[in-house]
């Protein structure tokens, strides 16, 4: 019997391609709150976002994750739109 050569918690290519799109998301959430001006409500943006994908950790539901995923992409598309407003 061969062993296989990966470790026993391996992500399959759909979990790591889904992981990336979370960690991107994530970045792009980031980026976009530190173009808010005032400092105490991008500290509060901040959290916020650190704390929701920290709550979210562990989902393992493939239908929970994408629908997580789309509702904080209408998030950041709604944080990014309102920051255009502010600067007009």
């Amino acid at each position: 019997m061969a062993s296989s050569r990966l470790p026993p918690t391996a992500l399959t290519l759909k979990q790591f391609l889904r992981r990336q799109q979370v960690l991107q998301l994530y970045r792009k959430i980031l980026k976009a709150v530190r173009q808010v001006p005032n400092e105490a409500d991008r500290l509060y943006l901040r959290d916020w976002a650190r704390e929701d994908f920290k709550r979210n950790k562990g989902a393992t539901d493939e239908d929970t994750i994408r629908m997580m995923i789309t509702q904080g992409n209408l998030q950041l598309e709604e944080l990014e739109r309102t920051l255009k407003l502010a600067k007009s």
